[in-house]
């Protein structure tokens, strides 16, 4: 006899941040009655195998950065400070772990029903769980959002592709490899490659491109890839790919040994081999196709503006709609949903929420990189091509923020701060902000409020500036691209 099913008025499936943002807005604001089903951790990538152990060993690297630069201010701090990876990755472990409990509190607290378990739709209306401690459930609701996620892809046909890891198994390293390949040219692949090099870790790029990061401003191309291979990183442009990966002894740390065969014959023995070639949708075990949810041609839930898919009472939002993925992005998207499904009928909200919905333009956003990068809307060529060459006004500076004062001359030439703003129109709105340097993701933060609200140059330009500051010289300083020539190593210009 089938399981009869418990009613609700809001299914979620998936407890990573878009999940959980949508849950806890129908149900903690508006009193929804909501069930959230999670095969895995709470708090979903971002909180275990994202973006939060990604900061936090991007800490730790920049610890080992400043104390090679406290030498220059006159510390007595010797070379090559032993320190303990495998003590970190057991305190960082310990901080995710206590995230795992403050997403259920909060749960909790809200009245959302947890549910551990792999969603599979029966029906359109209608999701069966295989329970995590056995047997099956079934559950109904009028309303379902798919907010699983995605996950990291390893390539298929490269013989012992599998010998290597992704970026979930980053996470997990314990012993530190003597050196370590990375390819891709994405985020992924950068952030977690300037993490390694930092503390010490011999680190190889295979990009298949002159530069990484090939979405960014060519600015930013351009300059932190010079950056990498300046700081050591030893990059392989234009690689061909890889024939096969052979093991030759297995363990971990400097005990494991790969050779990579590429392509073009030649060959790397590494200790470690990370994968960062992109990620795919979490759907295979839910199989929306089931229900007639129509897919994009790289496999993403296909949403409109309202993140409805193709059947009528079913959602996606974040990472496996393909669309901005970023967490924000995700938990935006997720509250908006809410607020329209259920805020809009509720007292607490009201009708104007009918037509809630994320605004997916200019969505600020950072690579923790070495240094760390900055953007937020067009690129230079993106705007010239949407408004004209004739319609676009470009101001750019470079110089060497004033902490590396006291660095020989060939260290300042490592530590680049460039910073552009991409001008549309006689009234110059701000269409594109890209920077990199120390602390520009908190200068993002910032700035992108301004480019969002629809600043212009001369908004910029009538804020007094802060000094002494790297980011003062957003507000009145820059120069016109034809100048650029003059603002390099100058801390202030006026």
């Amino acid at each position: 006899m089938a399981p009869t099913p418990s009613s609700y008025d809001f299914i979620v499936i998936g407890g990573g941040s878009g999940g959980s943002g949508a849950a806890r807005r129908a149900a903690g604001w508006y009193g929804a009655k909501t069930l959230l089903i999670e095969q895995g951790r709470s708090g979903g990538t971002c909180v275990n195998v994202g973006c939060v152990p990604k900061k936090m060993t991007w800490n730790f690297a920049s610890v080992s950065e400043m104390l090679k630069d406290g030498v220059h201010y006159g510390y007595d701090i010797p070379p090559n400070i032993p320190f303990n990876f495998a003590q970190f990755k057991k305190n960082r472990d310990t901080k995710i772990h206590g995230l795992n409990g403050a997403y259920e509190r909060n749960w909790n607290r809200e009245n959302i029903e947890l549910i551990r378990g792999t969603a599979i739709f029966k029906s359109a209306k209608e999701i069966e769980v295989e329970l995590a401690d056995g047997g099956k459930a079934v559950y109904t609701a009028p309303k379902i959002l798919i907010a699983t996620g995605g996950h990291p892809v390893k390539p298929e046909g490269i013989p012992g592709a599998e010998y290597g890891i992704d970026s979930d198994g980053f996470f997990a390293i314990e012993e530190l490899p003597k050196t370590m390949a990375f390819v891709g040219a994405g985020y992924i692949a950068v952030e977690l490659a300037g993490v390694m090099n930092a503390i010490g870790v011999e680190t190889h790029m295979f990009i298949r491109g002159d530069t990484f990061l090939r979405s960014f401003d060519p600015m930013v191309q351009e300059t932190l890839t010079q950056r990498y291979e300046d700081a050591g990183i030893k990059i392989h442009k234009n690689h061909q790919g890889f024939k096969e990966v052979v093991s030759l002894k297995e363990g971990n740390g400097k005990e494991k040994l790969l050779r990579l065969v590429g392509n073009d014959g030649e060959a790397l023995e590494v200790n470690e081999l990370l994968w960062a070639i992109g990620r795919a949708p979490e759907i295979e075990k839910l199989d929306p196709a089931k229900v007639g949810v129509k897919q994009t041609k790289k496999g993403h839930l296909e949403v409109d503006e309202y993140q409805n898919t193709s059947v009528e009472g079913i959602y996606a939002i974040g990472d496996v709609t393909g669309q901005a993925e970023l967490t924000p992005v995700a938990i935006a998207a997720g509250r908006a949903l809410s607020n329209r499904l259920f805020g809009s009928t509720h007292s607490s909200g009201g009708p104007h929420l009918s037509t809630a919905k994320l605004d997916y333009t200019n969505i600020p956003t950072v690579v923790f990189s070495h240094p760390e990068v900055g953007t937020i809307g067009l690129t230079e060529p993106a705007a010239r091509r949407k408004y004209g060459d004739d319609q676009i006004k470009v101001y750019h500076t470079r110089f060497t923020d004033m902490f590396y004062d006291f660095h020989p001359a060939q260290e300042k030439n490592l530590q680049p701060t460039e910073y552009k703003l991409i001008c549309a129109g006689e009234d110059e709105k701000i269409v594109g902000m890209h920077i990199i340097g120390t602390g520009s993701s908190e200068v993002m933060q910032g700035f992108g409020v301004a480019v969002k609200m629809g600043a212009r140059k001369k908004d910029f330009d009538s804020c007094v500036a802060i000094h002494p500051t790297s980011a003062e010289e957003l507000v009145g300083s820059l120069s016109p691209e034809c100048m650029v020539q003059l603002t390099v190593f100058k801390v202030t210009l006026k």
